[in-house]
């Protein structure tokens, strides 16, 4: 696997599919990066498994 990997999610808040580049060195990541579209504060749970497959999801940022 790359140690970035791009992948597509669904804003929880304006439902717009952004492109967000995911480091994949991590195998557990939570962090928050803005919607590029309405600029709300995502929060981004990543897993990468011991097989190296790649997990994302999205909520909103008090979720």
């Amino acid at each position: 696997m790359n140690a970035e990997e791009e992948v597509e999610v669904q804003c929880p808040y304006c439902s717009e599919v952004i492109t967000v580049l995911v480091d994949c060195s991590v195998p557990q990541q939570t962090y928050i990066e803005d919607c590029q579209v309405c600029c709300r504060p995502i929060t981004f749970h990543t897993n990468v498994s011991e097989s190296e497959e790649l997990t994302v999801s999205v909520a909103h940022e008090n979720e």
